[in-house]
């Protein structure tokens, strides 16, 4: 009887120390969340990742920065393979711009965000996270006005809102 007693006496000591583990991550990401532009994109990005439970405000930018370099690159595969059998010669013309905007994306801006949160410098990390954004939108644009004419929008609107998340939690910093 002793022995459930303890048992039981330690797990309720296990469960109270992880809930308020728990609950201050949930609260940290619903509250970062809340003053960005894309609430629920945001939260679904971080309570999605395991390093998120432990993370202060940094590294939550770096989170999303990630998820955002993830999806960029599998954008520019996308655009790759529509690269291959392409016939039509501004769609070609757009592409191959896309190319250049995503290896700018994925080789400078968001690694410099990246960087620049870890190592304190909101300022930089602001400043990459726009210019990820912006390249990202600049590849839909060069598909005409109408997002029909994309073959790659989701892609696009995913890194351009990805690295809005990371502008606006990087801003929290300065």
């Amino acid at each position: 009887m002793t022995k459930i007693i303890s048992l039981l006496v330690l797990q309720a000591l296990f469960c109270f120390t992880l809930f308020p583990l728990s609950y201050s991550a949930n609260s940290l990401i619903e509250t970062t969340c809340k003053q960005t532009p894309y609430l629920d994109l945001c939260i679904s990005t971080l309570e999605s990742d395991p390093r998120s439970s432990s993370a202060d405000v940094p590294v939550l930018g770096c989170i999303v920065a990630d998820t955002a370099n993830a999806k960029a690159s599998a954008t520019l595969n996308q655009i790759s393979t529509l690269l291959k059998s392409a016939t039509d010669p501004k769609l070609k013309k757009a592409l191959n711009g896309c190319v250049e905007l995503y290896n700018m994306i994925i080789k400078h801006d968001i690694p410099v965000a990246i960087d620049a949160l870890e190592k304190g410098d909101p300022k930089f990390a602001v400043e990459y996270a726009t210019d990820a954004g912006n390249n990202a939108q600049d590849c839909e644009d060069r598909f005409g006005k109408s997002s029909t004419n994309s073959p790659i929008s989701g892609g696009n609107k995913a890194v351009h809102d990805l690295s809005v998340i990371v502008e606006s939690i990087a801003s929290l910093l300065l």
